[in-house]
């Protein structure tokens, strides 16, 4: 028995090691001069942290500051807005497959679900054949809707679940006093489902944060390039200094961190939420 939680914490101190040690590195290197970072021997802790990385990217001038800044607010604008369409559709969609009655219900739920199944990577070169045909290639709109028709499902999923752990006597009820279907749900069924709306909408702005492939490949100049695809760019370049590409992958993972951290009881309360009746 104490050989088994032995082994269980290894895995666990692991596992948090193998994650964790090139996220403080990052961020120890970021805290350095460029001549501090380069010194033997290497520096565990940075001997004198300084902001003058961040603020270099965030404040100053040069080609390298205004790449960091405009893709910085390319992420935030394409994670926004394929959050914003995603929880819209999804809710909407999941109401419909857990309230309403109607022909092909079941078959066209669960092949919504099935598409789940597909990598990601087998629809890239027809997405961006269809974005090309569209002109919608170096556009927030392609990019966008890309974003929505990945997610859209695994949203669904969830407030589907979550909407099917609601009482329908309280629908009834509305229906009852006289209110119609859009009125119950727009002003009984959202605030009960607040708690689900948040979690999807949580979920799907990481998922879009993180995404590097389909920006890629779909955003090919800096026009709308998120800041995922500008810092890996940065690595192919040399004349970036080390401790300047370090502070940029501190700014690219501070968002979803500061956002898994404080909001993670949102998350957590939704998905339990939606999966008990």
């Amino acid at each position: 028995m104490r050989a088994r939680i032995r082994l269980r914490w290894l895995g666990i101190a692991f596992i948090l090691l193998w994650s964790l040690v090139p996220i403080y590195w990052t961020l120890n290197t970021s805290l350095q001069t460029e001549a501090q970072f380069g010194g033997k021997p290497a520096h565990y802790l940075p001997p004198a942290p300084t902001l003058k990385n961040y603020q270099a990217l965030l404040t100053g001038s040069g080609s390298l500051p205004g790449q960091i800044r405009g893709s910085a607010v390319n992420i935030v604008v394409e994670c926004a807005a394929a959050t914003l369409v995603t929880v819209v559709l999804s809710t909407l969609a999941a109401y419909a497959f857990a309230r309403m009655k109607f022909k092909g219900r079941t078959v066209l739920f669960y092949a919504t679900l099935a598409t789940m199944a597909f990598p990601a990577y087998t629809t890239l070169i027809p997405l961006y054949q269809i974005m090309t045909e569209f002109g919608l290639v170096n556009t927030y709109t392609g990019i966008v809707l890309v974003y929505v028709s990945g997610f859209l499902p695994l949203a669904t999923w969830i407030m589907y679940n979550y909407l099917l752990s609601l009482p329908a006597s309280v629908e009834e009820a509305g229906l009852v006093d006289g209110a119609s279907r859009m009125q119950v749900f727009r002003h009984v069924l959202l605030p009960l489902a607040r708690p689900g709306i948040i979690s999807t909408a949580i979920i799907t702005f990481l998922f879009s944060w993180t995404q590097f492939l389909f920006p890629l490949v779909l955003s090919t100049d800096l026009s709308t390039q998120p800041l995922t695809v500008v810092v890996q760019a940065l690595q192919g370049q040399h004349i970036v200094p080390t401790t300047l590409l370090s502070a940029a992958g501190v700014l690219a993972i501070v968002v979803p961190a500061i956002i898994g951290v404080t909001l993670n009881r949102y998350i957590v309360s939704g998905l339990l939420a939606g999966s008990v009746k």
